[in-house]
């Protein structure tokens, strides 16, 4: 069993800044100057959050673009991403353009994850839990014209699963021991669709590797520019996705003030929950105290063996300077109430 009150990630870091230059001039490189690139741009996030003491950490997803948009280059039957319809002014999903579907979705290659787990097995310290990160498919769907062969986003989902699905049995292969599923589309739409639909489709998808790795799922409101995309509320999901297949469910607490902090309680009836205790909308850096004072809160509705803490979502939208006082203070201020139940 993980221990008590750890402390995890999301998935995505901030990008260094030499990182997100060179992307602009990455047909300059070579294939040995990519690789080398990657290769750097991951040992700098892996340096920050284990400088940062963090009991699990990531790759920083550094090999994406965003936490899922990468994902679009590896499947076949889209046509190439048309021109966003609003391209000025405050920033705003109708900025990126969707994909039309332009024959059977399918991805022969797979979707990069298991390359990436491999570098950061290759790159992380010994004795530091590690995380890796796929979206689910009805986020993933989210970006995809329907059409004939495909008519509504359901369709989409369910035509995406056996795709994810292949590519979370391929990373246990691998030797990854603890995967998050990214569906944070579930709870923005959750209040005009079906929960208990969102729980099968998401079962289903994951069926082949349920007990032979740690499974989690992140739900949250939407962090593109750091901004929410939905009704900030879980009530919609609730009781439906105490029955999703996962070791671990992650919710967005602090962005929402621990707005419906009570609903910990029943999830952890029957998994353990990771609460987001880090606000990545702000750049208040949360104090120790402040993050100590978050737990003892969480511990009034669940039992230590039951809690993680992370912060609300990944950090690729927090810039770094923030991002790693951040992940440090989380960090001290969980270890100071280990200390005071007598955990460390």
């Amino acid at each position: 069993m993980p221990a008590a009150l750890r402390t995890t990630v999301i998935g995505s870091y901030p990008f260094p800044a030499w990182l997100e230059l060179a992307g602009a001039h990455l047909d300059e490189f070579g294939p040995d100057d990519v690789a080398e690139l990657l290769d750097d741009a991951v040992a700098a996030a892996v340096r920050d959050q284990v400088v940062a003491g963090l009991d699990v950490i990531s790759d920083g997803e550094q090999t994406r673009l965003d936490f899922n948009l990468s994902f679009y280059g590896f499947l076949e039957g889209l046509a190439p991403e048309p021109p966003s319809r609003r391209r000025f002014g405050p920033p705003g999903h109708d900025q990126r353009g969707k994909h039309e579907v332009v024959g059977t979705l399918a991805a022969p290659r797979g979707l990069g994850t298991v390359a990436d787990f491999e570098r950061l097995l290759r790159l992380a310290p010994p004795g530091v839990g590690l995380k890796a990160s796929v979206p689910g498919p009805y986020t993933l769907s989210g970006r995809l014209l329907s059409n004939r062969q495909y008519p509504d986003r359901w369709a989409l989902a369910e035509a995406l699963v056996p795709i994810v699905r292949s590519e979370l049995e391929a990373l246990v292969a691998a030797g990854c021991r603890d995967v998050c599923v990214d569906e944070p589309s579930m709870s923005c739409y959750a209040h005009r669709e079906d929960p208990a639909r969102f729980v099968r489709l998401f079962n289903d998808t994951v069926e082949g590797v349920r007990g032979r790795t740690r499974l989690s799922t992140h739900l949250c409101f939407g962090n593109y520019k750091g901004r929410a995309i939905a009704p900030r509320r879980y009530a919609a999901l609730f009781p439906a996705f105490l029955d999703a297949h996962v070791d671990e469910l992650h919710v967005e607490m602090a962005s929402r003030e621990f707005a419906e902090i009570e609903i910990i309680e029943p999830i952890t009836q029957r998994m353990d929950v990771a609460v987001g205790v880090i606000d990545v909308k702000s750049y208040w850096i949360e104090t120790p105290e402040e993050v100590a004072a978050r737990v003892r809160r969480c511990l009034a509705f669940a039992a230590p063996e039951r809690l993680a803490f992370a912060p609300d979502c990944g950090l690729s939208q927090t810039a770094r300077w923030a991002a790693r006082p951040k992940l440090a203070n989380m960090v001290a201020g969980v270890r100071r109430v280990r200390e005071e139940l007598g955990l460390s």
